[in-house]
C-alpha cells in the first residue's frame, strides 16, 4: 500500500511538472507570437509609410496624360513601361528613393510627395497636402520668356557670373526631352520644378567633370541618375541597437577595414581632390562642402569618385546670405550644415558671412584615416606631414588662395607619383 501510495504521488506530481512546462512553454509561444506580431506590423507600418512609390508615379503619369508634363522618361514610366522602380531607399516619406532599371541602364529614381497627415485609427484620413508644382511657366510663356525666368533664378543661387548664359543653354538642351529641337510648355514645367530643388540644380553643374551622377531621365519632378556601385567612401554600417554600444575611436577602427587596396583608394582621393578643386572659384562661382562625411560619396568600377548626396553642396553666395541673416550670441550659433561655420560678431550679434575652415581642410580631414591605413612606408611619413598641413588651413588665412593651391598641388602629385604606374590610373 505505500509502495502504491508513493508511486501515485510521484506520478501526480510528474503530471503537475509537465502541465507546469507546457503551459511556460504555450505561454512562451504566444509571447513570441505577439511580439513578432507587433514586430512585423511596425516595419510593414514604417515601410508603407516610407515607400510609396506607387503613388508617385501614378501622380506624375496622371499629370503627364493631362498633358500638364513631358520629359524624356515621361513616355518609358507611363506608357512603354519600360522605366522600373526596384528596390525602395526612402529615409523620408515626402522624397522617395528607389532603385531603378531603364532599358540598358540601373540608376537611382527619386521623387517628391506631398505632405502625409497622420490620423488616429478609425478617423478617416485628411487629404494629402499638395506642393504647388507645375504652374510655372503659365500658357502662352515663349521660349524667350523661359530663358529669362531660367537666367534669373541661377543668378539668386549663384550670384553674378560670367557664364551663367551657357548654363541656361545647358538646362534648355536638357529640358528638351524628345530632343525635337524646342522646349513645349509641358517641357518647361518638368523643368522649372527640378530647378527648384537645389540637389538637382547642383548635380547639373558638377555632372560635365564627372563628380556626380549624371541625369538619365525626368518627368515631372521625378528624375533618374545613374547608379554609384559602392558607396560609402567607407565604412560599416551597423545594426541601430549596436551603434551606441561600440565606442568611436572602436567604430573609426572598424570603418578602414572595409576599404579597397591603398592605390585604389589613393586614385578615390584624387577624385575627392579635383572635386575640392573645380568648386573652389570654379566656372560658376564657388561652392562649400558643408557636409563632409563618407556616406555622401562613393566611386564606380573604376575607382572614379562620385558625390552621392549634392545637398552636402552650398554655393558660397547663398551661404553667406544665410549668415548676414543669422542673429548669433556665440560662434556655436553661426553654423550652417553640419561643417559650415563662421564667427559669430558679437557687438552686432550677427554671424560673419566667411566661413572658417575651407572645403580643402575638411576633405583632409576626411581622407587621414583613409590614406595613412596601409600607406607604403616610404610614404607615410611626408603623406602624414601634407595632410597635417592641409587640415591646419583656415579660411579667413592671408594669401588663402596661394596657400591653398600649394597645398592642394602637392598632394596631388605626391599621391600621383605613387599610382601613375598602376594598371589603376
Amino acid at each position: 500500500f505505500f509502495f502504491h501510495f508513493t508511486v501515485s504521488v510521484c506520478f501526480t506530481r510528474s503530471q503537475a511538472r509537465i502541465s507546469f512546462v507546457r503551459v511556460k512553454y504555450l505561454f512562451l509561444t504566444w509571447l513570441t507570437v505577439l511580439v513578432g506580431s507587433w514586430v512585423l506590423y511596425v516595419q510593414y507600418s514604417a515601410y508603407t509609410e516610407l515607400c510609396r512609390g506607387h503613388e508617385c508615379k501614378n501622380a506624375i503619369c496622371d499629370k503627364y496624360r493631362r498633358g500638364i508634363i513631358d520629359g524624356s522618361a515621361c513616355s518609358g514610366l507611363c506608357d512603354k513601361q519600360t522605366l522600373y522602380m526596384g528596390r525602395c531607399l526612402s529615409t523620408l516619406p515626402n522624397n522617395q528613393v528607389y532603385t531603378g532599371s531603364w532599358g540598358d541602364h540601373d540608376g537611382i529614381i527619386r521623387c517628391k510627395l506631398g505632405e502625409v497627415m497622420h490620423y488616429e485609427l478609425g478617423e478617416e484620413p485628411e487629404p494629402r497636402r499638395e506642393a504647388p508644382v507645375f504652374d510655372k511657366p503659365t500658357r502662352g510663356t515663349s521660349v524667350e520668356k523661359f530663358r529669362e525666368m531660367v537666367f534669373n533664378h541661377l543668378k539668386s543661387k549663384l550670384g553674378e557670373q560670367a557664364n551663367l548664359a551657357s548654363l541656361v543653354n545647358q538646362i534648355l538642351s536638357v529640358a528638351d526631352g524628345n530632343k525635337d529641337g524646342r522646349v513645349s510648355l509641358p517641357e518647361a514645367r518638368s523643368m522649372w520644378a527640378l530647378l527648384q530643388m537645389d540637389e538637382v540644380l547642383l548635380g547639373l553643374l558638377l555632372q560635365d567633370r564627372g563628380h556626380t551622377p549624371r541625369l538619365l531621365g525626368y518627368c515631372g519632378d521625378l528624375y533618374m541618375t545613374e547608379r554609384v556601385p559602392y558607396g560609402p567612401l567607407y565604412g560599416l554600417s551597423l545594426p541601430w541597437p549596436l551603434v551606441s554600444w561600440v565606442p568611436n575611436g572602436v567604430q573609426r577602427t572598424m570603418d578602414q577595414w572595409f576599404t579597397p587596396s591603398w592605390p585604389r583608394k589613393a586614385k578615390i582621393s584624387m577624385g575627392l581632390l579635383e572635386l575640392v578643386e573645380d568648386i573652389f572659384h570654379g566656372t560658376y562661382g564657388s561652392f562649400l562642402i558643408c557636409d563632409v562625411a563618407a556616406a555622401h560619396f562613393g566611386y564606380t568600377d573604376r575607382y572614379e569618385l562620385r558625390l552621392t548626396n549634392t545637398r552636402a553642396v552650398v554655393p558660397e553666395e547663398e551661404f553667406r546670405r544665410s549668415m548676414r541673416a543669422l542673429k548669433c550670441e556665440t560662434d556655436a550659433d553661426c553654423v550652417y550644415g553640419v561643417d559650415c561655420q563662421t564667427s559669430c560678431d558679437v557687438s552686432g550679434r550677427r554671424c560673419r558671412e566667411e566661413p572658417l575652415q575651407p572645403n580643402l581642410a575638411k576633405a583632409c580631414s576626411t581622407l587621414k584615416d583613409y590614406l595613412l591605413r596601409g600607406a607604403p612606408s616610404a610614404l607615410r611619413e611626408e603623406l602624414e606631414r601634407q595632410l597635417y598641413a592641409c587640415m591646419a588651413l583656415k579660411g579667413n588665412a592671408g594669401q588663402m588662395n596661394m596657400e591653398h593651391s600649394l597645398i592642394l598641388n602637392n598632394l596631388k602629385a605626391l599621391l600621383w607619383k605613387q599610382i601613375s604606374h598602376t594598371k589603376d590610373s
